[in-house]
């Protein structure tokens, strides 16, 4: 048994069975191994569904695993190429999940502002360039974070765990 900070205790070997929060990370996107070692780290602080990158190999870099500490070892990950990403977000899509990506964009709804639904993929861009037009276009939404600083954009990661708190905080106890 491992405790939480919440003084809760945890059996490691029905962790996998425990609940999910249905939100699922599409991080194919993201490039650096750093930024998807702390994406996979937040997934699994707040259990949610999965973490989508690129190519799992990825997880095997010392970049990767040192931000990570451990957490690929309990966050479900599933593979989805740049190039099957469309396909991807339509099968989601049709499974009946809300694809909605996080990109600074006038026409974007604020984060505070957005009532994320139970089911939700939550698409991520590159780093420095966003999400690209043709993978936007599939997204039924698309939510900013409010900023008030000269620097109009976040690191993937931060903006993706503002985004995740968020959500959690939404959807409190319904795992």
């Amino acid at each position: 048994m491992n405790r939480t900070a919440k003084g809760r205790s945890i059996d490691r070997y029905k962790y996998h069975s425990l609940p999910r929060h249905s939100l699922i990370v599409c991080a194919t996107l993201v490039q650096n191994a750093a930024n998807l070692g702390g994406l996979c780290r937040t997934c699994e602080a707040f259990r949610l569904e999965a973490l989508v990158i690129a190519n799992l190999a990825i997880t095997q870099t010392p970049a990767f695993r040192n931000v990570a500490a451990s957490a690929d070892r309990w966050q479900p990950l599933v593979a989805c190429s740049v190039e099957g990403l469309t396909d991807w977000l339509d099968q989601k899509h049709q499974a009946g999940y809300r694809l909605i990506g996080l990109h600074v964009d006038a026409n974007a709804i604020s984060l505070t502002k957005f009532a994320f639904p139970r089911r939700s993929v939550l698409v991520l861009g590159q780093e420095l360039t966003g999400i690209p037009q043709s993978v936007l276009r599939f997204c039924h939404d698309s939510v900013k974070i409010p900023q008030s600083g000269l620097v109009e954009s976040l690191n993937v990661q931060t903006a993706a765990a503002i985004a995740m708190y968020e959500y959690g905080r939404q959807h409190a106890g319904h795992s």
